[in-house]
């Protein structure tokens, strides 16, 4: 009878887990701690430098007399006054401690500042670069006063410059702001489907808007056309196709309705003098 005598079976020792020395890391822990505490104290070193030291005071002891310390950039219409205004609490304090976007914010309650970049420009002076509101018309303000309105209707100040801009009827300085730009939006619209013609409007009436109406010299006198909603180009283009045969029967037609794409009506005539 013979005896089978089983293969020896290896023993296979379990991987040690890969240990780091509590020693390391409490020496990796008080390293890090170190960096990080001479770094938090020597960042404030240099803050109380900045702030104290008086190289850094905007236009401090160094600023040169016959230049400003707030250099302005960009306003041709703002107020270079109203912006250095702005700063007249950082006169004499820390460059370093000029709140930026705080500055900012106050910029642009300034008439015609749209927005504003403010810089730290080292060691003692402010730029700001001013982006000023464009005025797409005129809008009247009470009497014989007018003001300019710009693409998110805001009413801006009359200035010095001669706009060619159209007189837009149907807003004022009372309206809420989301209603003036509304209005102002339903012009531009109007405009650009106008294309070059645009140039000709002398009044954009936005009362009504379902019927926008645009009143023009043309041919010798002022004609006021009823251009709906919709499709302006063609219905002007319908105008200009059709005005001279309309000024051959009635020479007295100053109001045109041209609403309907198969007819101009003449709303109004002008009287014989």
């Amino acid at each position: 009878m013979s005896s089978h005598t089983s293969p020896p079976r290896a023993r296979v020792s379990k991987p040690q887990p890969n240990t780091v020395p509590r020693l390391k890391i409490a020496i990796g822990v008080v390293i890090a701690t170190v960096v990080l505490v001479i770094s938090l104290y020597g960042w404030h070193r240099f803050e109380e430098f900045l702030i104290h030291d008086s190289r850094f005071a905007v236009n401090g002891p160094d600023g040169a007399e016959d230049a400003s310390a707030i250099q302005i950039q960009g306003a041709q219409h703002a107020s270079r006054r109203a912006i250095e205004a702005a700063f007249a609490d950082d006169m004499g304090r820390s460059l370093y401690m000029v709140p930026l976007d705080g500055r900012r914010a106050t910029l642009r309650t300034v008439d015609w500042v749209k927005d504003a970049t403010v810089m730290r420009l080292w060691p003692n002076r402010v730029l700001v670069r001013v982006a000023e509101r464009k005025p797409v018309a005129f809008v009247t303000l009470g009497g014989a006063r007018y003001g300019l309105i710009d693409e998110d209707g805001v009413i801006l100040p009359t200035a010095t410059d001669r706009f060619h801009l159209p007189v837009l009827k149907g807003v004022s300085a009372r309206d809420p702001l989301a209603d003036r730009r509304d209005r102002v939006q339903r012009m531009l619209r109007l405009l650009r489907a106008l294309g070059s013609n645009a140039d000709k409007v002398a009044e954009v009436d936005v009362n009504d808007r379902d019927d926008l109406r645009v009143t023009q010299p043309y041919d010798g006198r002022m004609v006021t056309l009823l251009l709906g909603d919709q499709n302006f180009a063609v219905r002007y283009q319908n105008f200009l196709n059709h005005y001279a045969e309309i000024r051959e029967k009635m020479p007295n037609a100053t109001s045109l309705d041209l609403r309907l794409e198969d007819r101009i009506t003449v709303v109004e005539q002008k009287a014989d003098e």
